[in-house]
């Protein structure tokens, strides 16, 4: 993969631009992308990719016409076409305020893509791949991607960032069986590093811990149904969150009439207990980015804060029709449009442990992990299914349980939080969003709430 863009090319093209149109950006990518997939102890398929791409984006008349290209020497070409799609278009965009900036980010990774051989990663497979292999362990798939990047972004307002980006996922599932009963255990390792995050972690104890808990559901028993008092893990905190209210502080959907928090700006809406935040500029989550594709520098962004909504997720449109502006959350790949997307979204820790939250619980169900789920943010409600769960007993946990569902309102759940632990975590994931997907960070400590509805999985 070249590092080298050549700039003033593309601000040669701005130039031109900017007598034609209101305002123009042009994004470019440079990319090298590896991945490797291991099923049943063999390596089942190894995909490289070189990508060279260019994403030109106009607005004249209040319309966008955009257009993008793979082949360097189409680039003008690519240019008078998005002019002449907005030349042919009326519509009523309007931007934000510019705020451009210029810099070079570079990435943090010690170990890029071409510095560690593809056998070395094979190896690290394997190994976590060895110590998964534990009786009623039936199948094992492993998958490792990686990407390097270096992107360009120049507007016809003045900005001019180029920024390296490397990120990696190790993902493992195991299957376990006991003749009647098919389970599944998983987990990932990711971040916005190098190899050195897989070289730095314990495979042994990842494969085997993965493998250990398929086993352990095989005996699992099935859940009550009802409503309980319920502690949710940092896992299955951070899901909701995504999911149920990170989705619908989105501004676009909000724009859209199809989330339960419009016209709820400063209104309390959950527990005093409830922070929330969504970090593109958090640098050891999956989701971050110091700019964000229209050139907006990312900070911060306190959603929720004592219950009580402060802030929206959005783009430099989406932010100008609520007269606010932008978070720094338009995101997408250099050949889709941006949209607005979450990054490191997440439940702010509080003051307790674990214990404590447990201690006070006469009775109650402790849900862990995530399976996925379904959330209706128009109607703001949801059911998530989560890995597993314990019967809560006098403070002690009980009955281990799998095939658990949960869910409810979001309003109501955020409402009937009543303690909030110190033991924040993050997961590492892809969210999906109008055929487009973006890496994310979600996460948070565990969670006591006060009723949910707990079913069976069917």
């Amino acid at each position: 993969m070249s590092e080298d863009i050549d700039v003033d090319f593309y601000q040669s093209i701005i130039n031109k631009l900017e007598t034609k149109v209101d305002y123009a950006d042009i994004r470019v990518g440079d990319s090298l992308s590896n991945s490797i997939v291991m099923k049943d102890n063999k390596i089942d398929n190894i995909d490289t990719g070189i990508n060279y791409s260019v994403g030109i984006r106009v607005l004249k008349n209040g319309a966008w016409g955009s257009a993008y290209t793979s082949d360097i020497n189409k680039v003008q070409e690519v240019a008078d076409n998005a002019v002449t799609l907005a030349s042919n278009l009326n519509s009523d965009v309007e931007l934000t305020e510019p705020n451009p900036h210029e810099a070079v980010v570079k990435s943090k990774a010690k170990l890029k893509i071409n510095d560690v051989s593809v056998e070395e990663k094979i190896e690290a497979m394997k190994e976590a791949n060895q110590a998964g292999q534990l009786d009623s362990i039936h199948s094992i798939n492993i998958s490792y991607s990686e990407s390097e990047s270096t992107n360009l972004l120049i507007s016809t307002e003045g900005t001019n960032i180029i920024t390296n980006n490397n990120r990696v996922i190790f993902s493992m599932n195991s299957v376990a069986s006991n003749g009647e009963v098919m389970q599944i255990g998983h987990k990932s390792l990711g971040g916005v590093q190098g190899f050195e995050l897989i070289k730095n972690a314990d495979l042994e104890e990842f494969g085997r811990n993965i493998s250990d808990k398929a086993i352990s559901l095989l005996d699992a028993k099935t859940p009550p149904s009802g409503n309980f008092p319920v502690i949710l893990d940092s896992e299955l905190a951070g899901v909701f969150i995504h999911e149920s209210l990170g989705h619908a502080s989105e501004a676009d959907i909000i724009l859209q009439n199809d989330s339960i928090l419009k016209n709820k700006m400063n209104e309390k809406i959950g527990s005093e207990l409830v922070t929330v935040v969504d970090d593109a500029s958090y640098e050891d989550g999956f989701g971050y980015y110091p700019y964000d594709v229209e050139g907006t520098k990312t900070e911060k962004n306190v959603l929720v804060e004592k219950g009580v909504l402060k802030s929206v997720l959005s783009s430099r449109e989406t932010a100008k029709k609520l007269g606010r502006q932008s978070s720094g959350n338009a995101r997408s790949i250099i050949k889709d449009q941006p949209i607005v997307r979450m990054s490191n979204t997440y439940i702010a820790p509080g003051e307790s442990t674990f214990d404590e939250l447990l201690e006070d619980m006469s009775e109650g169900i402790y849900l862990k992990g995530s399976r996925g789920g379904q959330v209706d943010t128009g109607r703001g409600i949801f059911q998530f299914n989560a890995v597993e769960a314990y019967i809560i007993e006098n403070g002690e946990l009980g009955d281990h349980l799998r095939d658990v569902s949960l869910s409810g309102s979001t309003l109501d759940i955020l409402t009937n939080v009543t303690g909030v632990a110190n033991d924040l975590k993050f997961g590492v994931g892809f969210c999906g969003k109008d055929g487009q997907t973006a890496p994310v960070g979600d996460g948070g400590p565990h969670v006591r709430v006060s009723q949910a509805t707990v079913g069976g999985v069917q």
